[in-house]
């Protein structure tokens, strides 16, 4: 049995869960999100607690147990509290700003680049060096972050770029100059 498949997803009150055919959909007070659930796992609401089960004892189905059921405590936690990721911007003259519900970022390019909120995605900027990344969706929220991150990623000699709040970045000694006689 799968340590995490095995545990039941507590429902909260304002939260209701519906279970169709292949698809689980989670409505609360930040919104609505669904998952397609594949045949090899049920999930099964029984009062105020989602169960997931498997089928069978096989490896896929053993996979998908816990995976299923991390997918559908996400979905709830996100419908409730929401998710967010941090971003920081280090460099010298590199900044963010909104504008809209677009971030415009300077990060040392000929132009500025300007990103667009994908739906159910809301951002947030501290200062002109924090960028915050809300939304319902885990998934999402990560990919979005991951896709700014992309844009100028810290590099390694004086840390210039975005990163994640809390990352270390590993930085490299330049040149060392001559060394050898001629």
């Amino acid at each position: 049995m799968s340590r995490i498949g095995k545990l039941p997803v507590p429902v909260p009150g304002g939260v209701s869960v519906q279970v169709g055919d292949s698809e689980v959909k989670v409505k609360g007070p930040k919104g609505e999100l669904s998952q397609r659930i594949l045949p090899l796992v049920q999930v099964a609401v029984e009062g105020d607690r989602v169960l997931v089960t498997r089928k069978n004892d096989e490896r896929d189905a053993r996979a998908l147990h816990g995976l299923t059921r991390t997918l559908v405590a996400n979905m709830i936690e996100g419908v409730t509290k929401g998710f967010r990721k941090s971003l920081e911007i280090q460099g010298v003259g590199y900044r963010a700003a909104k504008a809209g519900e677009d971030l415009n970022l300077t990060l040392g390019f000929s132009h500025p680049v300007v990103y667009k909120a994908p739906k159910g995605i809301a951002f947030a900027t501290e200062g002109q060096t924090k960028i915050h990344v809300d939304g319902i969706d885990k998934q999402l929220v990560g990919q979005v972050a991951a896709e700014l991150r992309a844009i100028r990623p810290p590099e390694p000699y004086k840390g210039k770029g975005v990163r994640y709040e809390g990352e270390y970045v590993r930085k490299k000694l330049g040149k060392a100059g001559k060394t050898g006689k001629k």
